[in-house]
């Protein structure tokens, strides 16, 4: 590296002496000593394959640094490549996760060698996003499990039900590790979105990214809605990238049990990452590149999977233009508390209403159950799963459609406005949308979580004046479902969701340093002058895509392709993604 660090990569070729393209993976996780069988199917191809233990871990020198070192690294490496006596100077690179993320720091050097990258379950990066939810809650469960399963001292036996539950969150990592972690005591000192994390995000850069991208997400997934967001900015921009999303989670590959979307539900990676490094890394560069911009103006370069129908669809562009935001407003007579109160979820504004009321006890917080969590379903299982049980809580509420007369399709970003009050100077309000079968099943889709000081924005936190009204919005995420006939819409309101995210301590202190934690009355309004609503993006049925699109099938790879990457690439030892 440019600083005089050494980095240790694995270099496979195929046999004989022509200059050949280069696929890199670079990895927090131990390259190992040996051709990965998931890794294989690249050399058998034609490609040299470079797999890199990225600065600071296994036989990498250097200090783990993951907020700011995969830029220059990346593009240290990149040119390394590039001068060996076997290259053609044209690299592409993979993975996933963190071996995403190391593409799309990668992307940012702008290295001349660098031609396409294929960043799996990663989201562009924005490192904020890693760390917090939208609405300001930290992501728990996902960090403290990541840096216990990945950064733990060697013997240490972290105990993940004992340091979740550690207040004040300041010393959670060493519960996790045995140790302190520079970078998530730095996460810790910047819970708002200010200049510590403008600073290194790639959002806000992308302007900067011009190599050719396919990514692929879930929308199981964590990172489901920022790879959505790259996809749409980059397109606006002109650049060339596509993206398929699939009902999946962090593993793509991860079976459900409990749900099943269908035998057409996996995509074929390998053959998709094949055929996007054939076209931009093998020569003659100049005639595929042409090839491929022309194909990418002219094909719809995203691909989603429509639950519920278990159909995959093509479309043009994020969100969908023909999507109608469509309002159901919450509604009842004031006894939404769980499974059997009376909320509804009406298409009309309500003339009156009582306001639902609630207590939220940080000490007993809602447990979380499935969603968009990562990265170890044997701690917090994720993906789809039966809310009942949620829903019987009495600090829920929850507000039922009547059943569908006909499908309706949900497709895009779901947002919840609640107007609220609260007992406390600072608490949180989480929202959960649900498939309801007519057998009473409730099955998740999307969900979210507003810690109120950040009501007004991200980026400049405000106390709460207790007992006063505001209205809030909730960002609940992003999804594509077809709600089936006879299937009801619901609406879960709470002011928890953990380990999945911390626990609002209602105390209106900083919460990273808060040992105390109160009980607080919530109280959420819905009626003519506080019209609270679930707002979805609903795709009317009279403005679906041409029916040759619609019915289009995933490509199956033939018997001569190779295979699919199997989970471990998605999971390699040493360590759950990050």
């Amino acid at each position: 590296m440019r600083d005089g660090i050494d980095l240790a990569a694995n270099v496979f070729r195929p046999e004989g002496t022509a200059r050949l393209p280069a696929i890199l993976i670079r990895t927090p996780y131990g390259k190992g000593s040996e051709l990965r069988p998931n890794y294989r199917a690249f050399v058998e191809h034609g490609y040299a394959v470079v797999i890199e233990d990225v600065r600071g871990r296994y036989k990498s020198e250097g200090f783990f640094d993951p907020l700011r070192q995969e830029v220059a690294d990346g593009e240290d490496t990149l040119s390394w490549i590039a001068h060996q006596e076997w290259s053609n100077r044209r690299v592409g690179m993979t993975g996933a996760s963190y071996l995403g993320i190391a593409q799309w720091k990668a992307a940012l050097s702008a290295s001349p060698y660098l031609k396409a990258i294929f960043p799996i379950v990663a989201g562009c990066d924005d490192y904020f996003d890693r760390f917090y939810s939208r609405g300001g809650a930290l992501k728990l469960g996902h960090r403290l499990e990541w840096i216990a399963e990945n950064l733990r001292a060697p013997a240490f036996k972290p105990d993940f039900d004992r340091f979740v539950l550690e207040m004040p969150l300041r010393y959670t990592d060493r519960l996790a590790t045995g140790h302190s972690v520079d970078f998530f005591q730095q996460a810790l000192d910047h819970p708002a979105y200010d200049a510590f994390w403008k600073s290194i995000s790639t959002r806000g850069e992308l302007d900067r990214v011009r190599v050719p991208v396919f990514a692929a997400a879930g929308w199981y997934d964590n990172f489901a809605e920022s790879d959505l967001e790259a996809f749409s900015i980059l397109r606006r921009k002109g650049r060339v990238c596509r993206l398929i999303v699939g009902p999946w989670p962090h593993d793509l590959f991860y079976h459900f049990g409990n749900v099943d979307f269908g035998p057409d539900s996996r995509a074929p990676l390998r053959k998709l990452q094949l055929d996007w490094f054939d076209t931009w890394l093998q020569p003659p560069a100049s005639a595929h590149e042409a090839a491929a911009r022309d194909a990418a103006a002219s094909e719809p370069p995203l691909r989603i999977f429509v639950m519920g129908a278990n159909r995959w669809r093509d479309e043009r562009e994020w969100p969908l233009a023909r999507a109608v935001v469509t309002p159901f407003f919450l509604a009842g007579h004031g006894k939404a508390i769980t499974l059997a109160g009376d909320g509804r979820l009406e298409p009309q504004r309500p003339h009156r209403g009582t306001p639902d009321r609630f207590v939220y006890d940080p000490a007993d917080p809602v447990p979380t159950a499935g969603g968009n969590v990562c990265c170890n379903p044997m701690r917090m299982p994720w993906g789809p799963r039966d809310q009942r049980e949620i829903e019987r809580r009495r600090d829920v509420l929850v507000y039922t459609s009547a059943p569908l007369k006909r499908p309706l399709e949900v497709t895009g970003p779901v947002r919840v406005i609640l107007y609220v009050s609260t007992s406390a100077p600072d608490t949180d309000f989480t929202a959960k949308v649900v498939d309801v079968s007519p057998d009473g099943s409730a099955i998740n889709l999307c969900d979210g979580i507003l810690r109120l000081r950040y009501r007004d924005s991200i980026e400049r936190p405000a106390l709460a004046r207790p007992g006063q009204v505001y209205p809030i919005a909730i960002d609940a995420g992003v999804t594509s479902n077809e709600f089936a006939p006879g299937h009801r819409i619901r609406l879960e309101v709470s002011s928890s969701n953990f380990p999945h995210y911390d626990r609002n301590p209602n105390t209106g202190r900083a919460v990273a340093d808060e040992k105390e934690m109160r009980r607080t009355r919530q109280t959420v309004y819905h009626d003519r002058s506080r019209p609270s609503q679930l707002l979805l993006p609903v795709i009317p049925e009279s403005a679906a895509p041409p029916a040759a699109i619609a019915r289009r099938p995933v490509p199956s790879p033939s018997p001569a392709a190779p295979r699919e990457v199997p989970s471990t690439a998605l999971r390699p030892p040493g360590g759950h993604p990050f």
